[in-house]
């Protein structure tokens, strides 16, 4: 989807590849694949030049998520050391901590994408719950109907209609 990297559309961008990854049944992946387009889209928001416009792509191939921003500033990000009390800089640290790979390549005459990957084949281990033998019980039998004076017809109380009326 092609967008302008602003504050009001970075949490409609995070729904967006929410629903998707519900969609796709990689509800484990959510909050990992969120915080690092929010990131992606931040950088864009501060840094990128002449405009703000970009486009988000998620794709999924066998066992990987590539989530990918490109802008049209040529300039490549850096990853700074962050202050221990300043509030911005950290982005591309945490893209990186948080994924299983990322990286930068230029698009272009002008631009750049920013991608990182998150691993989709996660093994659940199974259940080790302690196993009770089964006991065979002897079947129940329906009840049987009863037949009715003139025989075509069992025995039984009418029917009443939920409906009112």
């Amino acid at each position: 989807m092609e967008l302008q990297a602003l504050p009001s559309r970075i949490g409609q961008v995070r729904r967006i590849v929410s629903a998707q990854l519900r969609y796709w049944h990689l509800d484990a992946l959510i909050d990992r694949a969120s915080l690092g387009v929010t990131e992606l889209l931040s950088n864009v928001h501060r840094h990128a030049q002449p405009d703000k416009t970009c486009t988000v792509e998620i794709e999924l191939l066998l066992d990987r998520l590539t989530v990918s921003v490109h802008d049209h500033d040529p300039r490549m990000p850096v990853v700074d050391d962050a202050e221990p009390l300043a509030t911005c800089g950290r982005g591309l640290a945490m893209v990186a901590a948080m994924s299983e790979s990322w990286g930068v390549r230029p698009d272009g005459e002008s631009g750049k994408v920013v991608w990182f990957t998150l691993p989709t084949a996660i093994v659940a281990a199974p259940s080790r719950r302690a196993r009770r033998p089964v006991q065979e019980k002897p079947a129940r039998r329906f009840a049987e109907v009863g037949s009715s004076t003139d025989g075509l017809r069992p025995d039984h109380t009418p029917a009443r209609s939920a409906v009112a009326g």
